[in-house]
């Protein structure tokens, strides 16, 4: 009897040694070593170690924290954070609106009207607010009396009242500022809007009412925000023209009380609270104006520890898989 065998077509017969499968082996799983950040660590335990040496210092200092904790909330004090307040927000009202009308005059085609604007912006921006300051104190030794005919007539003395220089000092040196905040604001809007609001028929001043400065604002606000900020600081200097605000009501509690030191960091927590809260409002107007020019908006705090939160939450419990 003839065997029979099996044929695979171009390959081994049925009958030949079987071919051991290949052993195919899983490729070893790749061991990320991290890399260490030595410089990291010891600047990080650096600045604790001074945090705690300073903190220390404080600590051993002849301070009466307990004054600090008593003048708090003063109504001395909380008397002068308020006119503070009051000064800074009237001083930024007539600064952004004067500020306004400068950046126009200086863009204007008037060159009387521009070179007017730049030199004004050139001479607040050139001298020292607290010189300014003193110039308004004392302008009564080259005006003792402030005639406006038909319409008003006082010495000067009574005109420039301490609240009156503060409020000059400030709103005039600030608007210098917001001039050319404003200015670049305007600036950076394409000219293409401008034309096209002229070719419907619009005015010069329409088209910077209802097209330029809406779209500019996005620009504008930001750097206003920080100055506003910088305002409620630099109002300590109207201290010089003896304008009863923070720091110098709480100057006055010290020189009597002899806590002079304690009462300066009465101050500085009031300076910092306010800056603070006009900070957070400062990140909420950006986002607001920044709706027209961003796809998505930033998360706000509460919305990213929110984030957070449930990314924790959702993470299973056996680590990541893979």
């Amino acid at each position: 009897m003839t065997d029979k065998f099996a044929k695979v077509p171009g390959g081994p017969s049925a009958t030949a040694a079987p071919v051991p499968a290949a052993t195919t082996t899983a490729p070893e799983a790749i061991k990320a070593i991290p890399v260490r950040h030595y410089g990291r660590w010891i600047s990080g335990v650096v600045v604790i170690a001074l945090i705690g040496v300073l903190v220390f210092a404080f600590s051993q200092g002849d301070v009466q924290w307990h004054a600090v904790r008593d003048k708090l909330f003063d109504d001395t004090v909380l008397a002068g954070a308020g006119r503070t307040l009051m000064i800074s927000v009237l001083s930024m009202a007539v600064g952004v609106i004067l500020g306004v009308v400068l950046a126009v005059m200086r863009l204007s085609g008037n060159p009387v009207t521009s070179w007017v604007a730049w030199l004004y912006i050139w001479f607040f921006r050139g001298t020292p607010v607290y010189v300014q300051l003193l110039l308004w104190f004392n302008l009564a030794l080259i005006f003792p009396i402030l005639n406006i005919p038909f319409i008003y007539k006082d010495e000067m003395t009574d005109v420039m009242t301490p609240f009156m220089c503060a409020l000059l000092g400030l709103a005039l040196n600030e608007a210098a500022y917001m001039a050319e905040i404003v200015r670049a604001g305007i600036q950076s809007v394409d000219e293409g809007q401008t034309e096209a609001s002229h070719a419907l028929g619009m005015t010069q001043a329409k088209t910077m009412r209802r097209v330029v400065l809406p779209q500019a604002l996005r620009v504008i606000i930001p750097p206003t925000g920080n100055e506003f900020i910088n305002m409620l600081k630099t109002s300590s200097l109207v201290y010089a023209v003896t304008y009863n605000e923070l720091l110098r009501s709480t100057s006055q509690i010290g020189s009597t009380s002899y806590a002079v030191m304690e009462m300066l960091f009465v101050a500085s927590i009031w300076y910092i609270v306010m800056t603070s809260v006009f900070s957070v409002g400062q990140y909420y107007l950006e986002r607001r104006f920044a709706r027209g020019s961003l796809r998505s908006l930033p998360l706000t705090p509460f919305q990213r520890i929110k984030a957070n939160l449930a990314s924790f939450n959702n993470r299973p419990s056996g680590g990541v898989s893979a």
